[in-house]
């Protein structure tokens, strides 16, 4: 049995620690924050993910897992330490390191054995140096370490399946031995893993994320022409698809990407770019197609209400994407605002997400279910796929309406069938008729 130490207890570092200790390891899973680390004592998530309480509750019945708050007892024992603490865009778009900064120098001042010291962090190019220097510098008396980059990849809603069976395993370090024994702990996950320098391996996160962000907004692109042209975007992506070079995943038209990873990987990547004299001229084009979602989005509803101003919208859904209650750069935020802005009153039923986007969103009405919040609005926007909105009573949401009017930011239901019920409805780039 391996002791593993995970710093940060967010969407990361707590399922890293609880998938961990699932597999039979001792993990010790440490925060800074009092009240979060209190709050997983009794039980209390601090996060929605499906099945991470049944699986946090199931370690710590089984003495795998416990929590706290003292790095001086996290160290005790400990061969692994995982770094998994946030990176929040700075006010330029570069990574703020100052918490990575902050579990590095703390690791170093209570450390008493050799250790392997895991970035799990997305961090910029070049932290598993600065890591290691931090830690040389902060430790009280020299004790023998290796800094390891092992980037997450793991989605939101899906994150317990992302880490049992990923599709790879990255990891990098100029210390090939400290890499191979990184390497054996996620041998149970039978997964190809690749070992590179620390560099290489920071990089193919950021690359990673900046590609299937492209893809999606590409895919965005191909949508306003298809709007143009009458094409319907949901058939080209399935025809695209079907091509084993571009492959089905992430050709998805809708209202752009959000969450904690892709707007702030992005937005980093082109950072460090221009640090380095260069000119991301496609990362910039990625981020300026994903934000004109949103704008074109509160376009196409005013053009079919008549104008925003006196009218009631409802939107369905608010978080990223479904199974999260993540608010982090999700489209319903620019949207509602924007909506606000206009003259409009904005209603909003999500199944998660409402606790955490009263507090980001204090003038939007939230309601308890999708019938409530449709009655007597003169449009619904699709905001989130969520599964329960695919399978709503349309009959029933229809005669809710003040008028029939939907946007249908995410594609999930079929023009003619809207059209058949009496909708007035529009998706995105899905081929109508054009002069």
């Amino acid at each position: 049995m391996k002791q593993i130490c995970v710093v940060g207890v967010g969407y990361v570092g707590l399922v890293t620690g609880a998938c961990f200790a699932d597999l039979g390891n001792r993990v010790i899973a440490l925060d800074v924050n009092e009240q979060r680390i209190e709050g997983l004592k009794k039980g209390m998530m601090p996060i929605y993910e499906p099945g991470l309480e049944e699986l946090v509750e199931r370690n710590v019945r089984a003495g795998r897992l416990t929590f706290t708050t003292s790095y001086a007892e996290a160290m005790q024992g400990t061969e692994y330490a995982f770094i998994a603490v946030g990176t929040p865009s700075g006010v330029n778009g570069e990574a703020d390191l100052q918490y990575v900064a902050a579990a590095a120098r703390s690791i170093a001042e209570t450390m008493t054995e050799p250790l392997i010291i895991i970035n799990k962090s997305t961090v910029p190019v070049g932290t598993g140096d600065w890591v290691a220097d931090i830690v040389r510098k902060a430790q009280p008396k020299p004790v023998d370490f290796s800094v390891v980059s092992c980037p997450e990849f793991l989605r939101e809603g899906s994150a317990i399946a992302d880490f049992m069976n990923p599709h790879r395993t990255v990891l990098g370090s100029l210390d090939h031995e400290a890499a191979e024994k990184v390497a054996r702990l996620h041998l149970p996950l039978r997964a190809p893993i690749i070992i590179t320098d620390l560099r290489t391996a920071e990089m193919i996160k950021y690359a990673s994320n900046a590609f299937l962000a492209t893809k999606i907004s590409f895919m965005n692109e191909v949508a306003q022409i298809c709007e143009a042209l009458g094409a319907d975007v949901k058939e080209v992506a399935v025809g695209m698809g079907q091509d084993k070079r571009i492959g089905p995943m992430f050709l998805d038209a809708g209202l752009g990407w959000g969450g904690s990873c892709f707007p702030k990987d992005v937005l980093a990547l082109a950072y460090m770019a221009e640090e380095h004299g260069l000119e991301p001229r496609i990362l910039n084009a990625v981020m300026g197609v994903n934000y004109d979602q949103r704008k074109s989005a509160v376009d196409n509803v005013e053009a079919m209400v008549g104008g925003l101003k006196g009218k009631t919208i409802g939107l369905l859904g608010l978080a990223f994407k479904p199974n999260t209650d993540d608010m982090r750069d999700a489209p319903s935020i620019e949207i509602a605002q924007s909506l606000t802005a206009a003259g409009a009153t904005v209603r909003a039923y999500d199944p998660i997400a409402m606790e955490v986007a009263r507090g980001i969103l204090p003038a939007v009405q939230m309601f308890e279910d999708a019938y409530t919040m449709a009655e007597g609005c003169d449009a619904l926007m699709v905001i989130t796929e969520w599964n329960e909105f695919k399978q709503l009573d349309l009959t029933k949401i229809k005669e809710a309406l003040k008028t029939p009017v939907i946007f249908d930011g995410r594609n999930i239901y079929d023009p003619a069938t809207m059209k058949g019920l009496g909708f007035n409805y529009r998706g995105v780039g899905r081929g109508y008729e054009v002069d």
